[in-house]
């Protein structure tokens, strides 16, 4: 199935800014993944959509046997770059291209909300062995600080479109419905980047919706970006920017 045409454009274009500037995950809430999904030696493992391989890394020392999939060519370049031992494919998570009940687990960082919910769960539950388990997890906007609300409020009029805008009611919707796995278990994780101002500006370029826009279009939003995080007055004067995030993290069984 084809990919998301915002995310294949957008993340092929700022493959390379998305690695310079989009956040990793906290310890614990690898740690979490890792016990809950049981990655480790002889297991098979896929992470799924792995983008540029930012959670991909954070697994390899786990020692589990790691496939990572990706779509987007951009972005799979990168991730061959920064996790050579890790064998790549190009796919999308609706149709993989590996055998029925070949996996132990498979992880989803930031992305499952681009996926045909519905087909991608079936074919998750198809290469899954019994009892197989399957973990999401995103880096969420904490919107706790004014001068973070402010930032992310440019990306409101920007995003009007994107689906994770839906985050909370298509999860519930897509593993209410479906057959195929147990009911979703959670847990909550907290970090936070800390940038310079143009380090945020990077961190905005990276969003898709962001990277698709014309020449000018893009221009206008990141000056705006650039404005806000130099002149509000939570940050005026700062050379450091505070950006904190809420991982919300899930797993689930195959049934």
């Amino acid at each position: 199935m084809p990919v998301h045409e915002v995310a294949d454009a957008g993340f092929d274009r700022e493959a390379a800014s998305y690695e310079r500037a989009r956040p990793s995950y906290p310890a614990d809430c690898v740690e979490w993944f890792a016990e809950s999904l049981g990655i480790g030696p002889g297991r098979t493992v896929l992470d799924l959509a792995a983008g540029t391989g930012k959670f991909t890394r954070l697994l390899e020392p786990y020692g589990a046997r790691l496939i990572a999939a990706e779509p987007v060519d951009g972005m799979r370049a990168v991730l061959a770059r920064t996790s050579p031992p890790v064998p790549v494919l190009s796919c999308s998570a609706e149709l993989l291209p590996l055998k029925a009940e070949s996996l132990d687990a498979i992880t989803v960082a930031q992305a499952f909300h681009w996926f045909d919910a519905p087909v991608a769960l079936a074919e998750a539950a198809r290469v899954l062995r019994p009892g197989g388990r399957l973990g999401l997890l995103w880096n969420a906007r904490d919107r706790s600080l004014a001068h973070v609300d402010a930032l992310w409020s440019i990306m409101d009029r920007v995003e009007k479109k994107a689906p994770w805008r839906e985050h909370d009611e298509w999860r519930e919707a897509a593993f209410t419905e479906t057959p195929y796995f147990g009911p979703l278990h959670e847990a909550t994780f907290h970090h936070a980047q800390v940038m310079t101002v143009e380090e945020v500006v990077d961190r905005f370029r990276s969003v898709s919706h962001v990277a698709v826009l014309a020449d000018e279009a893009k221009t206008r939003v990141l000056d705006e970006v650039r404005a806000q995080a130099t002149n509000h007055a939570g940050t005026a004067g700062s050379d450091r920017i505070s950006i904190p995030y809420r991982v919300d993290a899930y797993w689930c069984e195959k049934t």
